[in-house]
């Protein structure tokens, strides 16, 4: 059970690292050994290791001994213990019959977990009991021949009851409007009564015994009032019946700090902006270009917001500030989607103004190596305004500390606002959402889920306590009514709220059966019938495989490779560790990578190893870096470093194959998100110490283009195109705005040399640090900002100006994406050539040809298949504002392209 509060600590975030380390290989999941006779745990009826999986079947991890007998005790009390060696209260056995074999194969693919444990049946007439038996405790009992009790233990009962109440999955639940009268139901088959908690009044609900719904049809005047459920029930983790007053898992609105629901009609005209049902969506992307930012970071720190509009939605619908102003500018340049963070109902951050404390410090007058700063943060982070948000409360509710009013329906109506203004600007609108696991479980005040039907929407281990990889409570979207909710939440967000696509935190925790079921549910929305295209509405999320369901070890996850050819795109892991060198948890974060340094410019770390290693290993990692580009196709085919033949699957990542996609926009490609250091932070330890500041914007540009340029889905952290910094900080999840201050105006800076990052997650890491924040060297001015940001917009505006970065399909990426010097005796460690073929596709070009050249020189590619023709810098470079790129050259007679250091290029050929 958890009790703490659920943030998204450093432990939490390991879960991104693992995916470098458990991605590596495809985790064997290890099945328990049938328990013997020395295995046996003393009677307790407090854990939960028997399994009810359907009406009829137990699966129980015990060994069934001649003579024995076996019992599935309930108690309609609740009241079930074991005192003296005997289990006492208000029970009433059941008989339970081994069977011989154990589980059928059915069953055990169904769980795979539970493949070797014993199995035993209810006879039919017990088996049709279940829905009563279910409303009480239930216990699992052994007994010797003579009667001796040698063990009891609760029972999970998820199985069950998708089994005896599957018709809940076509049920209406939440509240409903007809007419302008609600109905309100709420699924809760275990409870022994549910009553709808109004204005302080009890009002009986009606039970459907084939859904287990329960449900109370209102009045009129309801509508705008509080409200909650009071469901008895019992609740293994108190061990009793209790009677939580809890709020609606499928609340449409909430009061301040999530205390009670609020009873709103999301169709009503009142809580809709102007224009609302005619907003017009910018024109379908061919392939998304995502711009990662933060609800609470694009305003809070903007002096040109009004200060009581600074950190909520309301923030995106001013015209004219800096924030509103530089993301015209993206969108102008490219990027076609906002992804933002949580901005859902978590728990993690006070929502009334006067109840957020700021640090009583003057954090900008320490100095830039203090650690002063990160003190006086740590001090307030509980109590302060920010947090990344990844603590679902309620899962399809805006947040409140992002409203201007938390304590009503403004939350509905300005969420819907800052859609409309970013569409307005050009910009589609992604949400982070966070369905595999909650901020609590349990009795805990801030579980919502778990004290309605307790034990069904949390994954349980073998003992019966929830499970917490993902740092917290995890969810079982494999239970039907989970996945159900996930389902229908997605669904909500895109009708009542028109978000244009879903980002999927740690989606190898769900299904892959059930992110497929989201991606039917959307694509029969429609314009006509419910204002959307559903189909239009992008899908990806962080494949990871690890924990308890790694290696398929529950279900089909929904990981990295299993998710080729679905449409459903994953975070690619390869690509953004070969740039930046290295991974997330190096005990030296100095490790260099193709966009580092390595070998090329080498700093002093013994990380690195000898210079024959890193020559090798750098050409190893453009390899990785030349199957990202192809979004990641694990059958693309070309000739790899060292002349061999080789596929996408085929190239190395720490024992893993780093091709794994099915069609290249099923790849994410980024090389830095809001996880981990920025990459201007990434840089700042990996670069060697001298390296200028013109040449650090020129391997931060570089370095991203890696991204834009790719076939996959580009995602750019928000800032990282004006060199952000977070201080070093590599877990800004809870370190505040001033770590996480995003400054659209140069002239304050990009906020590297704000103190010492927080000791939690960074401290292991201040001596390395130390020197860098106190060089002032570092800290760029507005010209190496300005600079940075015309590059990436350049970027963005060559990635638009052909359709060849956005190629279909591995067939058109195999046809057209050639790397021409890969493997042969031209081609140099730390420079790629791509070429596409435009022949048939682009009006404008018959050929496009990138050199990457992450060296400090120039350097000359030629290309046979360019001599003869008429090929020239790209026209958007030809104009740059950078002098360097304007240097770039292209030799007709011979095909050779020379290009300078730490620089891309880009070629046309007519």
């Amino acid at each position: 059970m958890v009790t703490s509060p659920a943030r998204r600590t450093s432990a939490a975030v390991l879960v991104t690292a693992l995916a470098a380390v458990l991605a590596a290989a495809l985790t064997v999941p290890v099945r328990p050994a049938p328990a013997r006779a020395a295995d046996r745990r003393a009677p307790d009826p407090a854990s939960a290791r028997a399994h009810w999986i359907d009406r009829a079947t137990l699966a129980w991890r015990t060994a069934p001994a001649p003579g024995h007998r076996f019992e599935l005790v309930h108690s309609p009390a609740g009241d079930l213990r074991v005192e003296r060696g005997e289990l006492v209260g208000d029970r009433h056995a059941l008989p339970l019959t081994p069977v011989p074999g154990g589980l059928t194969a059915a069953q055990r693919a169904r769980r795979p977990h539970l493949a070797a444990h014993a199995a035993f049946r209810l006879a039919p007439g017990d088996a049709a009991r279940a829905a009563s038996v279910l409303r009480g405790q239930v216990v699992a009992v052994e007994r010797a021949a003579d009667g001796t009790l040698l063990d009891a233990t609760g029972v999970q009962i998820p199985g069950v009851l998708d089994d005896v109440y599957g018709a809940a999955a076509r049920a209406e639940l939440g509240p409903v409007w007809r007419r302008g009268t609600p109905t309100l139901a709420v699924w809760a088959p275990t409870a022994r009564d549910v009553a709808l908690d109004l204005d302080g009044r009890r009002i009986a609900m009606r039970r459907d015994d084939a859904t287990g719904v329960w449900s109370v049809t209102g009045r009129p005047g309801w509508k705008g009032r509080p409200y909650a459920y009071a469901v008895t029930v019992f609740a293994p983790a108190a061990g009793r019946i209790v009677t939580n007053v809890v709020t609606d898992p499928y609340s449409p609105g909430l009061t301040a700090d999530s205390r009670r629901s609020l009873l709103l009609d999301l169709a009503d005209p009142a809580l809709a902006p102007p224009g609302w049902p005619a907003l017009r969506k910018p024109r379908p992307a061919r392939r998304a270009a995502i711009y990662e930012l933060h609800v609470r970071d694009f305003s809070a720190s903007d002096r040109t917001v009004p200060e009581r509009l600074r950190g909520t939605y309301a923030a995106f619908t001013r015209r004219g500030t800096a924030g509103t102003r530089a993301l015209a500018r993206l969108s102008r340049d490219g990027f076609t989607h906002v992804h933002l963070l949580p901005a859902f109902d978590f728990a993690s951050a006070p929502e009334r103004r006067a109840d957020q404390r700021a640090p009583a410090c003057d954090l900008a007058a320490f100095p830039a190596d203090s650690d002063a700063q990160q003190r006086c943060v740590a001090a307030t982070r509980d109590a302060d305004a920010f947090n990344w948000g990844y603590d679902p409360l309620h899962y399809t509710v805006p947040e409140g500390s992002y409203a201007t009013d938390p304590d009503g329906p403004a939350r509905v109506r300005e969420f819907r606002e800052m859609v409309a203004g970013l569409n307005r600007t050009g910009l589609r609108v992604v949400m982070d959402v966070v369905y595999n696991h909650t901020f609590a479980a349990g009795q805990d005040p801030r579980s919502v889920l778990d004290r309605v039907v307790p034990g069904y929407y949390h994954r349980l281990d073998d003992n019966g306590a929830v499970t917490t990889s993902t740092c917290c409570a995890n969810t079982a979207p494999e239970h039907a009514m989970m996945g159900r909710l996930v389902v229908d939440s997605v669904v909500t967000w895109a009708r009542r709220y028109k978000v244009d696509g879903f980002r999927f935190d740690l989606m190898g925790h769900h299904p892959r059966a059930n992110i497929l079921r989201v991606r039917r549910a959307l694509d029969r929305l429609t314009v006509g019938r419910d204002g959307v295209d559903g189909r239009s509405v992008v899908l990806y999320g962080e494949g990871w495989d690890f924990g308890e369901v790694a290696g398929n070890a529950r279900f089909v996850q929904a990981t990295q490779a299993a998710m080729a050819g679905t449409g459903v795109a994953t975070f690619n892991d390869r690509l953004r560790d070969a740039v930046r060198g290295g991974g997330p948890f190096d005990a030296d974060p100095r490790v260099q990578g193709f966009g580092s340094g390595l070998w090329t410019a080498p700093n002093d770390s013994p990380a690195n190893g000898a210079e024959p290693a890193q020559r090798a290993r750098l050409l190893h990692l453009a390899d990785q870096i030349k199957v990202g580009l192809t979004g990641n196709l694990r059958d693309y085919r070309f000739t790899a470093s060292g002349g061999r033949a080789a596929t996408g699957a085929q190239i190395d990542y720490n024992g893993a194959p780093t091709g794994y996609t099915a069609a290249p926009g099923e790849a994410v490609t980024y090389v830095d998100a809001h996880d981990n250091e920025t990459l201007h932070d990434a840089l700042a330890y990996k670069l060697l110490r001298n390296t200028t500041m013109a040449d650090r914007t020129r391997m931060q540009a570089l370095s991203l283009s890696t991204a834009l340029l790719s076939q996959g889905m580009p995602l750019v952290h928000a800032g990282s195109e004006r060199l952000r910094s977070k201080s070093l900080d590599r877990n800004s999840y809870d370190s505040g705005d001033w770590f996480n201050r995003m400054h659209w105006d140069c002239r304050l800076g990009n906020a590297f040399g704000g103190g010492l990052p927080p000791a939690a997650d960074n401290q292991d890491k201040w001596s390395h640090a130390r020197p860098l924040l106190a060089d002032p060297r570092l800290r760029p001015g507005c010209a190496d900002i300005d600079a940075t940001r015309e590059r990436v917009g350049e970027l963005l505006r060559v990635r638009a100006s052909t359709p060849l970065f956005a190629l279909d399909d591995a067939g058109q990426v195999q046809r057209r994406l050639s790397f021409p010097l890969s493997g042969t005796p031209g081609e140099a460690p730390g420079v790629i050539t791509m070429r596409l073929d435009g022949r048939g596709l682009d009006p404008r070009w018959r050929s496009v040809t990138v050199v990457f050249n992450a060296t400090p020189h120039v350097q000359r590619q030629t290309v046979p298949a360019l001599a003869g023709t008429a090929t020239r810098l790209h026209p958007v470079q030809a104009a740059s504002s950078d002098p360097v790129v304007r240097t770039a050259s292209a030799d007709t007679a011979t095909g050779t392209l020379q290009v300078p250091g730490r620089t891309v290029a880009v070629f046309v050929q007519r």
